[in-house]
């Protein structure tokens, strides 16, 4: 499991910087702690953030699974599709809100193959 532990460490690297990039906006737009909304730019970066929070929920233990029952390679190849998606929707989602679908689907779609693929090779190792 040692490439899907690197790619898992590669995407909290990811969270932490898009948080990084939240405190950056706070400046910016001068939305002080504790609000979470304010100015339009910043509501952008924050979504981002806590979207990928919720995005890796789901990708951390799907990742763990799908390198036990189906393959450690295949599982940081997902993650790494799922970092990769995660960059487009950053970039996109605070240029233009409307943009962001492709980077969400990138991102979303190696979740839900992980998902699926660990209960059918779990099923399949019993």
């Amino acid at each position: 499991m040692t490439l899907t532990t690197i790619a898992i460490m590669v995407a909290l690297i990811q969270f932490i910087y898009f948080g990084i990039e939240v405190g950056r906006a706070r400046g910016r737009f001068g939305v002080q702690a504790p609000a979470v909304s304010g100015h339009p730019e910043f509501d952008r970066y924050f979504r981002v953030h806590m979207n990928t929070l919720e995005q890796l929920i789901v990708i951390i233990p799907s990742a763990i699974a799908f390198a036990t029952t189906v393959g450690d390679l295949w599982a940081a190849i997902a993650v790494a599709v799922y970092i990769i998606g995660r960059i487009i929707y950053f970039t996109s989602y605070v240029k233009d809100p409307a943009s962001r679908s492709v980077g969400f689907m990138v991102s979303a779609v190696p979740g839900m193959v992980m998902v699926i693929g660990s209960i059918i090779g779990a099923l399949l190792a019993m």
